[in-house]
């Protein structure tokens, strides 16, 4: 499937594996010039050789996106390789320790909110107003089925996920008249890294509450964002867009 990007360029956090990774490499495809943004730094520059050897255009930025001035670098890495900013795929995220409220770790908690919420909001902090300059685009931000249906031993996580999409919709009702369209996606399990430490006996509890019968892939996930991104989703802002194999329509 082709999008119709041309000349120019997108931020995308989170991007040195899984949903993040596949959206540089899916968005530099049809001719996004894509920072990849991680705090990764070896993976940052694996997904950015892939780009460029494949012939797109791409450039390494070493970001933490709880550290807001390092996302606020990231914004200027664009601008000063590419021009401009106009577009960002706000992606970066952690999953949280289990447990229920009255028993959740305190630090755990700092660290979903920090990076699942606040590096979102740090995030377009410093993109708007770039994108702004550059005359207009879109942003997605990352929430998941955890921002529309809540699970008892993920308070932290809920939270996040939740907090995104009221972020973005505020976002969206002061900006969309402005030329900056902004909204969520929010997919259910994807057979991603942060899976890895499951056993066959959790991978399938997992596939089983997923309808189609299977978890999904970063690559379907990319394509989602690479639609809200594109002129093909011009009159969508403040949606919330659900990729989630039938999970949350149970």
């Amino acid at each position: 499937m082709k999008y119709s990007f041309s000349g120019q360029s997108v931020l995308v956090t989170g991007a040195a594996s899984g949903i993040g990774a596949a959206t540089a490499r899916l968005l530099a495809a049809n001719g996004l010039s894509v920072v990849v943004s991680d705090v990764q730094a070896d993976a940052v520059h694996a997904v950015v050789a892939e780009i460029t050897q494949a012939g797109g255009q791409a450039v390494a930025n070493v970001a933490d996106v709880t550290q807001h001035e390092q996302l606020e670098a990231a914004v200027q890495c664009a601008i000063e390789h590419f021009g401009a900013l106009h577009f960002a795929v706000n992606n970066a995220g952690a999953g949280g320790d289990s447990g229920p409220a009255g028993e959740m770790d305190l630090d755990a908690w700092r660290r979903v909110i920090d990076i699942n919420l606040n590096g979102v909001a740090y995030g377009m902090r410093y993109e708007i107003p770039a994108i702004q300059a550059a005359g207009g685009g879109a942003i997605v931000n990352m929430s998941s089925i955890m921002g529309v249906v809540s699970n008892p031993t993920l308070p932290g996580y809920n939270a996040a996920k939740h907090g995104v999409v009221g972020l973005s919709r505020s976002a969206a009702l002061e900006y969309s008249s402005k030329g900056i369209r902004i909204n969520t996606i929010h997919p259910g399990y994807v057979d991603t890294p942060i899976l890895s430490g499951f056993d066959d006996e959790a991978r399938a509890a997992l596939v089983a509450q997923h309808p189609i019968g299977r978890l999904g892939h970063a690559d379907e996930i990319a394509h989602v964002i690479a639609f809200l991104l594109s002129d093909g989703a011009s009159f969508m802002t403040g949606a919330c867009l659900l990729a989630d194999g039938g999970y949350t329509a149970r």
